[in-house]
């Protein structure tokens, strides 16, 4: 009965149709990735806590390593997270909670030992152009330290859930000229937003508005400088000596390199305890009646964690919230990434995206218990952190806990704190961020494209605003993807014969017919002998998988070369014009006569389609193909063959097969094709379906024979215990002979072919029909 009934549905569909050829099956598909859900599920598990892979080999030389790089990190993170939540329009104790959290939390999560997590530049100034949005919009009904918690933990729980559902790898799709373009426009925006700041003139102009009006303005205000610009240019002139000095003597004096990194990473906190000391000598006695100060200064810092609890998510907020949660989104996960697949490329170790993500998400989750703001990777203090030796994540609790120490025991000193040294820091940290000369020369020489998305996401971010800035980088790289692969380039190849050396056995390799005009631009000379195949055979080898956006384009490519390279094969010189298609481009009237240069042409004979990058096809590629090929045999008015190599994927194969390609029309044309043998590795043990298709041979000398592939009962001649080198058989499946493993053996074939095609042209029915003849056999 169920056999039956599968007939029944074969007929339904016109399987009962299909030619005998073994090809690769969904249900093989299922057997070879089916796996056990509980293993699965405990597998998962263990992966959401990779601490749990290193712990237990934790040792001391491991700590001495972690506790340097982690103070060393905390020496930064201190300063820097209060000058980036002065950033994020927050006070500054905001920095020091989410610092806290995010070097202490990401420790039991992360698969990068380099990455240090905690307030950072661009996340800053993007938190703090949602708050003055909200703010515009909803006047006073939600406090900024609100609004930014709730960024957090509705950035940090989405991005949770991509790494939980394993789909980080949706970030490869923002290449890395546009990420560094990014990254250098909103370095140069937060730059030119703490110079006034720096001067003492932040009042005086709108330091929200674009990068490039912001700059304008600042000049336009430098007479009005103030008293905090020579604490900012202080600190600003001190801040980059110090770096500068460190790395030239570190190069003069290699034995002393480590110890004037640790200086050089030191500079945030001694250029902020020296601008500290000063404000406090110089505000303490000049304090007015009304309590101000003569320069701007942090004043009352809370002291410990004020604000521990659940956040209050509030949904009106929310609806305000979301259209500027993208952004925020991307930028968090984006940011985390690049640094530490970075980092973990520069030392030799492989991250997991999909656990980073996990790790930055929870890391927010719960911090907003904390009332902390948005936190991802910083790439400078990850870099400080890599090089001062750290071992493993549990450096970020050492920072955490110097962090806690700050809190708690110096929050009076930060009191004297002046804002100008802390725009000086800010404005030396975002410099790491902005690219160089030479990585922009780089881009360009790899690819000028992507150069120009690089210039396009800065001046975009510079101009217009961040937001702007990174869906230009976005649209930018998915523009340029879908270009790449929706208008590829195909190449027509001719035979070139070479030899090594003083070898003078040749062999042969396909090339390009078009070739630059000049060596330079070439990979091969263009100035060698490039031979044409046999009459009447054409090579053809696309560029990209074969796919619905660009099989129109590769296959009408091909179309075209045929018409302008071969002629008719029916003489149309008495073919009256009621008798031709209505877009035939012969003339229209007079009689038509056939001029030398077409006699010259061959008549097209055979198709080699190299399909070296080719690793996937699909339906409407397929049909693509069986529209070309009923056009080249209309053309011809003879049967065409298309002999494809470097098939590689059974998936291509068997799309292919199911258009009627690699099957010879009749055995006549399958005896030409010789069979390509090989050595058989190992004893013959398999099933009869196993090797249906393939010819085996015995060369022991007794039971030689050769395997007939077209039935279902092949039968392997060997015995378990042969050898491998008693046995050759068919490299590729001969019941498909128009599939070649090479180009060689391929253009062989059709030559092979084209050289018996001596006949009285017959053009055989097309396995697909026409346009107006298609009916459900003939389509997909």
């Amino acid at each position: 009965m169920a056999e039956r009934v599968k007939h029944i549905a074969k007929k339904i569909v016109g399987a009962d149709k299909d030619p005998d050829v073994a090809v690769v099956s969904t249900a093989e598909y299922l057997k070879e990735h089916r796996f056990n859900p509980v293993q699965a599920a405990i597998t998962y598990l263990k992966s959401l806590f990779p601490i749990l892979g290193w712990i237990g080999k934790y040792n001391f030389a491991w700590l001495s390593g972690d506790l340097i790089a982690g103070i060393t990190v905390g020496v930064i993170l201190i300063p820097q997270s209060m000058s980036y939540a002065k950033l994020a329009a927050l006070s500054p104790e905001y920095g020091l909670y989410s610092s806290f959290v995010g070097v202490f939390i990401y420790c039991f999560f992360a698969t990068s030992k380099d990455v240090s997590i905690g307030p950072v530049a661009v996340m800053s100034l993007e938190v703090a152009h949602i708050i003055n949005k909200i703010n515009k919009a909803h006047p006073n009904e939600w406090p900024a330290p609100q609004i930014a918690t709730t960024v957090a933990f509705i950035c940090g729980f989405i991005v949770l859930g991509v790494g939980l559902l394993r789909i980080g790898w949706l970030v490869e799709f923002i290449s890395a000229p546009a990420v560094a373009g990014f990254m250098t426009g909103s370095a140069i925006t937060i730059a030119s937003s703490q110079v006034p700041g720096l001067l003492g003139i932040a009042g005086r102009l709108n330091t929200r508005d674009p990068a490039y009006r912001v700059i304008i303005n600042t000049l336009k205000n430098l007479p009005h400088s103030t008293r905090d610009a020579a604490f900012g240019m202080f600190g600003l002139f001190t801040l980059y000596l110090i770096q500068i000095g460190c790395k030239r003597l570190g190069k003069r004096y290699p034995n002393r390199a480590r110890t004037f990194f640790f200086i050089s990473t030191a500079r945030n906190a001694f250029v902020i305890i020296i601008l500290t000391l000063g404000a406090f000598l110089y505000c303490k006695p000049r304090k007015d009646a009304k309590g101000n100060f003569p320069i701007a200064i942090l004043k009352t810092v809370p002291r410990g964690f004020q604000h521990v609890g659940r956040p209050t998510i509030d949904n009106g907020l929310l609806k305000a919230l979301a259209p500027e949660l993208p952004v925020a989104t991307i930028i968090m996960l984006l940011e985390h990434i690049a640094i530490a697949k970075s980092f973990g490329r520069l030392n030799g170790y492989k991250i997991n995206p999909n656990q980073e993500l996990i790790a930055i998400g929870v890391t927010n989750c719960i911090g907003t218990l904390f009332n902390a703001y948005p936190a991802t990777g910083s790439f400078s203090r990850t870099a400080v952190k890599s090089k001062s030796g750290v071992r493993t994540p549990i450096a970020g609790v050492f920072t955490g806990a110097l962090v806690v120490l700050a809190l708690y025991a110096l929050t009076d000193a930060f009191f004297w704190i002046p804002t100008a040294g802390l725009s000086a820091i800010i404005i030396a940290a975002v410099g790491d961020l902005i690219a160089s000369p030479r990585v922009v020369y780089n881009f360009w020489k790899v690819n000028p494209l992507e150069c120009l998305i690089w210039w396009a996401a800065v001046l975009v971010t510079v101009f217009s605003s961040i937001e702007n800035g990174i869906y230009t980088s976005i649209c930018a790289s998915a523009a340029l993807l879908i270009i790449r692969v929706a208008r590829p380039h195909g190449h027509f190849l001719g035979r070139v014969r070479i030899h090594q050396g003083d070898d003078k056995e040749t062999h042969e390799v396909f090339v390009p017919f078009c070739q630059n005009t000049t060596a330079s631009g070439n990979t091969i000379n263009p100035h060698i002998k490039i031979e044409n195949p046999a009459p009447g055979v054409i090579i053809y080898r696309p560029e990209e998988s074969v796919l619905y956006p660009n099989s129109s384009l590769l296959t009408g490519g091909l179309v075209d070369y045929v018409h302008t390279h071969t002629r008719r094969g029916k003489d149309m010189t008495g073919v009256s014009l009621a008798d031709r298609a209505w877009n035939d481009p012969l003339p229209r009237s007079g009689k038509y006569v056939l001029t030398e240069e077409e006699r010259a042409k061959p008549i097209l004979k055979s198709i080699v389609l190299d399909f070296t990058a080719v690793s996937n096809i699909d339906t409407t590629a397929v049909q693509a193909l069986i529209d070309t090929r009923d056009e080249i045999e209309r053309w011809a008015d003879r049967e065409v063959t298309f002999h494809f190599c470097h098939i590689l994927s059974p998936w291509v194969r068997r799309g292919l097969v199911a258009g009627g390609f690699g099957i010879p029309s009749d055995e006549r044309a399958r005896a030409r094709i010789p069979v390509e043998i090989a050595p058989i590795a190992g004893p013959l043990n398999r099933s009869p379906d196993d090797v249906r298709g393939f010819i085996f041979n015995d060369l022991r000398g007794k039971n030689q024979q050769d395997v007939e592939t077209g039935h279902d009962t092949i039968q392997p001649v060997a015995s378990a215990s042969s050898s491998a080198t008693d046995f050759e058989g068919s490299l590729v499946n001969v019941l498909t002979p128009y599939f070649h493993f090479d180009i060689s053996s391929a253009v062989r074939a059709a030559e092979r072919d084209a050289a018996a095609a001596n006949s009285p042209p017959h053009r055989t029915e097309s396995i697909s029909k026409s346009a107006i003849e298609k009916d459900d056999e003939g389509s997909f």
